[in-house]
Parts: C-alpha cells; structure tokens; sequence
C-alpha cells in the first residue's frame, strides 16, 4: 500500500493555510514590503496628527469650561443676592408685632 503526502485542494483554504502564504507572500515580495511600509508610515503619521489635533484643543476645550464655571457661579451669585433682597423685602413689609400692615 502507497501512502501520498500531499495536501487537497480543501487544505489550501484553510484560513490558518491562507494567512501563512499571505505573510510568506509579503515577506518575499519587495513591491508588497513597500506598499506595507509606506501604510505603515502613513498611518503612524495620521495617529501623530489626530495627537496633535487633540493636544491643541485641549487647552481650548480647559478654557472654555472654566469660562461656564464662572458664569455659572456668578449666575448662582445673582440669584442668591435677588433671593436675599426679596426676603429682606417680605420682613420689612411686617410689622413689628408680626402682623402684616
């Protein structure tokens, strides 16, 4: 009895078959290892901008919630003064003993 060794058309479809001749493909091939390169390169130098871009407006972003908090407090402030003056106001239009005039 002969025994074959070889691999069946289904074999080569494997996914484990297929990533290996990929990467064997793209080790080999000097026009795959430049196109992977320069992606390579491409995509560090986009992840370097968004960096930036976020780094920039970050300041802007810090800024720009200090200004609410203040505004925010100095609306606090207002209402607690109108509060203050309209209590002050509902006790002078008492009279001493209490009754309302």
């Amino acid at each position: 009895m002969r025994r074959r060794y070889g691999m069946a058309l289904e074999d080569y479809l494997e996914s484990e078959v297929v990533v290996a001749v990929a990467a064997t493909a793209a080790v080999l091939s000097p026009r795959v290892r430049g196109v992977l390169r320069r992606g390579a390169v491409y995509g560090l130098a986009g992840v370097l901008r968004a960096g930036d871009a976020i780094s920039s407006a970050a300041p802007t972003v810090s800024q720009g919630a200090q200004q609410a908090a203040a505004s925010a407090a100095s609306t606090v402030q207002d209402v607690a003064g109108q509060a203050r003056a309209v209590a002050e106001g509902a006790t002078d239009a008492r009279t001493t003993d209490g009754e309302p005039r």
